[in-house]
């Protein structure tokens, strides 16, 4: 029997069934009396008010349960991919995930984009085959678009009888042993020999060598089930405890965890959802968070099960729980040291909205239900400008907008009005240049700086390097431009935030007597934007992959719509009288068309998209963004601003 922990994700596309897995999950552990219904909005995990009333996840939760030892946190993740930021927070805490694939559909654009982001962070993973029970579903076609879209790393643990209808079942096929050793036979030498000389192998030794190789991604068991049915959900569970690792117990090494989510209780205040890689962390124990210098003091630990807490007062490495007290924690935090993990990016937000309050006077409780969410999504990127007294959020669709609503009546009682989205665009520098800034008046102040601009590949981001030393100016002074300078760059000359550039600081000066700490903060933003504009910029605009797949009547005026859309596309592929076709779009031309093209097909088209990149987009054809707040470039005002001298 296997004793310790495990971190659990349940991953899918929508509609896939995760939720009602993690229910089955739970009800056949004893952790709840009865397993609830996504439909009936009585789901364990999805509490809610708005994800009963809509019967979606849109925030991921945690729940507990015992099994053959094993203590299992279950982190029920949202399926949209207007909420893949939840997503992409939990993954980074995981010791292993169930990935659940619908009988019925099979491999979706959100499916692919999960597995890439579990290979990219080496998650140990198990696949689950669900609706098994749906008609239409064909397991074999659906283990062939599998091993085609995915990977053919796999291992079939069953088989599965009467699918298509209710009376569905699964079972171990005959020959389990042996298709297990022939799996293990890919990875393992001792096996392969032992597969190749028909020698017969220990039981235990050969789940060894099954449970090594799932651990380092060489293989992943199939599993089949209908959670609606409660068919399979067993030998889920067995298979979750026999194949997936356990978290390692560290708790004497130092200490390192992250704050995968943070949430706002109206009673106990923050909590901060940490997960403990090593170390152990106590009640009125003071943290530190990487990068800060502040201790805070820990007033409670709970363990979160659904919407009921228990105090638990302690958590040891591999273990979660939400911590109170910590008042100035943030989603993605890191207590102690960064862990020794991969990280991945999957949310992009690429439109932006403006927010309006229903009454000018509920303006300031706004902005402030607006910093809370962004605290707890850090995607939302909120933006206040006091000058112009305008809140502006980044968000990834337009159901998250409508969630966002909801959310703020449901908590704070607000009536919220947002603008319609605009496309997020960026600007690259097109060659090098310099800009330099001498605030040497009105005194005391003292501060040159002098950067050089240059030109990254697409996707490169911002680099920033310093060619001067601490004779010249000390490091402080550098740390000082160095971090006005990122701030600086959200907006360039076009109005938007500044990527794939490297900034060189190749000159600056300071003063024994006048200069002040706070004198680089202002001369830098003006040095930055000198640069730019001395550089010009390239407008950049947000594309998307997307592959679509309808019958063969519909293909011309898809690729009329695509040419239309300024997009370009590889030669379509024609199967039994349907067309698949990927292509690249600008989001910005894009938006509508997934909702144009299903009316064209009635429905019966797909359409999957991901975003690729950034590339150059003519001015004419983008837009431009105004400048939010005072323009370095108008430099006695800024100097004033920054002075907070303004009236």
């Amino acid at each position: 029997m296997r004793t310790g922990t495990m971190n659990l994700g349940i991953l899918a596309h929508v509609d896939a069934g995760k939720t009602s897995v993690t229910e089955q999950l739970l009800f056949l552990s004893g952790s709840i009396r009865r397993a609830g219904s996504v439909d009936s909005g009585t789901a364990h995990t999805d509490w809610l008010e708005v994800e009963r009333r809509r019967g979606i996840s849109v925030k991921s939760a945690s729940s507990v349960l015992q099994y053959q030892g094993l203590d299992i946190n279950l982190i029920d993740t949202p399926g949209h991919v207007d909420f893949i930021g939840e997503v992409e927070r939990c993954l980074g805490v995981l010791d292993g995930a169930v990935l659940v694939i619908s009988g019925a559909e099979g491999v979706q654009s959100q499916t692919r984009l999960l597995w890439r982001a579990l290979e990219q962070l080496r998650v140990p993973t198990l696949i689950l085959v669900n609706k098994v029970d749906r008609v239409g579903c064909q397991p074999q076609e659906v283990l062939d678009q599998i091993r085609q879209e995915l990977t053919g790393r796999l291992f079939v643990t069953q088989e599965v009888f009467s699918p298509g209808s209710e009376d569905c079942r699964v079972a171990a096929p005959s020959g389990y042993w042996e298709t297990a050793l022939e799996a293990a036979a890919e990875y393992d030498d001792q096996m392969a020999q032992a597969f190749l000389e028909e020698t017969a192998v220990d039981r235990e030794t050969l789940l060894n060598s099954l449970r090594a190789g799932v651990a380092a991604r060489e293989l992943f068991p199939v599993l089949f089930a209908s959670a609606k049915m409660g068919v399979g959900m067993k030998e889920l569970l067995d298979g979750i405890v026999e194949f997936l690792p356990q978290a390692p117990q560290q708790d004497e090494a130092p200490l390192s965890g992250v704050v995968y989510k943070v949430e706002h209780d109206p009673v106990m205040g923050k909590a901060a959802h940490l997960r403990l890689f090593s170390g152990c962390i106590k009640n009125r124990d003071s943290l530190t968070v990487l990068g800060s210098e502040q201790a805070q003091k820990i007033t409670q630990i709970r363990r979160l099960n659904g919407q009921k807490a228990v105090d638990i007062g302690e958590i040891h490495s591999g273990e979660i729980g939400a911590v109170y007290g910590l008042s100035s924690i943030k989603t993605g935090d890191v207590i102690g040291q960064a862990p020794d993990r991969p990280v991945c990016k999957l949310a992009v937000p690429l439109l932006q909205v403006q927010a309006y309050p229903a009454a000018e006077d509920e303006l300031p409780a706004l902005t402030a239900a607006l910093q809370e969410l962004s605290e707890e999504d850090p995607l939302l990127n909120l933006e206040w400008t006091p000058e112009s007294r305008e809140l502006h959020l980044r968000i990834t669709g337009m159901i998250q907008l409508e969630i966002l609503t909801e959310l703020i009546q449901e908590r704070y009682r607000l009536a919220v009005r947002f603008s319609a989205p605009t496309v997020i665009y960026k600007e690259t520098p097109s060659s090098p240049a310099e800009g330099l800034e001498v605030y040497t008046m009105p005194k005391p102040c003292w501060a040159v700086v002098k950067l050089l601009v240059e030109p990254l590949p697409r996707g490169s981001g911002i680099q920033y390097e310093s060619a001067i030393k601490e004779k010249q100016l000390p490091y402080r002074y550098q740390n000082h431009v160095r971090t006005s300078l990122f701030d600086s760059i959200k907006q360039g000359p076009l109005g938007w935030e500044v990527t794939d550039a490297k900034f060189t600081l190749v000159d600056g000066e300071h003063h024994h007597v006048h200069t002040h700490p706070l004198d680089f903060f202002v001369a830098t933003p003006v040095a930055v934007q000198r640069a730019l504009v001395n550089s010009g910029t390239i407008l950049l605009e947000p594309m998307t992959k997307v592959t679509l797949s309808a019958g063969e009547e519909f293909l011309g005026r898809v690729i009329r719509d695509v040419m239309n859309m300024r997009g370009t596309f590889d030669t379509p592929l024609i199967r039994q009288g349907q067309f698949t076709l990927e292509a690249v779009l600008p989001v910005a031309t894009s938006l509508d068309y997934p909702i144009d093209f299903r009316s064209m097909t009635s429905g019966k088209g797909t359409y999957a998209s991901e975003f690729c990149g950034y590339q150059e987009c003519p001015l004419e054809l983008g837009k431009t963004a105004p400048r939010r707040g005072v323009d370095p470039l108008d430099r006695s005002k800024w100097i004033l601003y920054a002075r907070s001298a303004m009236q």
